[in-house]
């Protein structure tokens, strides 16, 4: 809900992702839960026209594979869904992504990756390691907190609250499943402060620039 010129960053993510084709959506929620169901209910006949979504509140804090376990449970939906990051921007290429089957990760080029680590990948583009976050980092593909995924990958999990970076997507590595499609796509994460306010410079120009 960080606003971004006069509406928050979250109409402006809705906005992006209706422009390539999504509109259907399931929205994770937990902190300040009701301020986000007031806005998406008033955007009902703006934003979000012409599309459908739903809430799913969780009753406790579930991390990242929690979150998305709980809601597969309560929603009841089957099937392949895509799962990105509520402080991501990703300008463009979802479509790639979802035509690159589950289990997916959307990875983009940086020349510095001390802020996020790295994701290892081989000649067929299969994720064959996560380095951890470290100083001096250099230049590589990182997570850029999209991804595609099936309900079935679920179907034998038994933990309440596990992470999708740290539990999860480490075992679709062992089992060589996770396939990485790189992204020429404008990426921002928002997560501090001084990127939201290069977020906020770079929308505020017009979005032309490169981020």
């Amino acid at each position: 809900m960080a606003p971004v010129g006069e509406v928050p960053f979250l109409y402006h993510q809705l906005n992006n992702w209706k422009s390539q084709g999504i509109n259907e959506f399931l929205f994770l929620l937990y902190h300040q839960a009701e301020q986000i169901i007031d806005f998406l209910e008033s955007e009902k006949h703006g934003i979000l026209e012409g599309c459908t979504f739903e809430v799913v509140v969780e009753p406790e804090p579930l991390d990242t594979g929690g979150a998305v376990f709980n809601a597969i449970k309560q929603s009841g939906y089957q099937g392949a869904f895509l799962v990105t990051n509520a402080d991501t921007w990703l300008g463009s290429d979802l479509q790639n992504v979802i035509c690159a089957g589950s289990p997916s990760i959307g990875v983009v080029q940086l020349e510095d990756c001390s802020r996020y680590g790295k994701v290892i990948v081989d000649g067929k583009s299969r994720v064959t390691a996560f380095q951890e976050k470290q100083e001096d980092a250099g230049s590589g593909l990182i997570n850029a907190g999209l991804y595609q995924l099936d309900t079935s990958l679920f179907e034998h999990e038994s933990r309440d609250s596990f992470s999708l970076e740290m539990d999860f997507f480490p075992d679709q590595v062992l089992k060589g499943s996770l396939k990485a499609v790189k992204m020429n796509a404008p990426f921002i994460d928002i997560g501090v402060p001084a990127d939201y306010q290069r977020f906020n410079t770079w929308f505020a120009s017009g979005a032309t620039e490169v981020l």
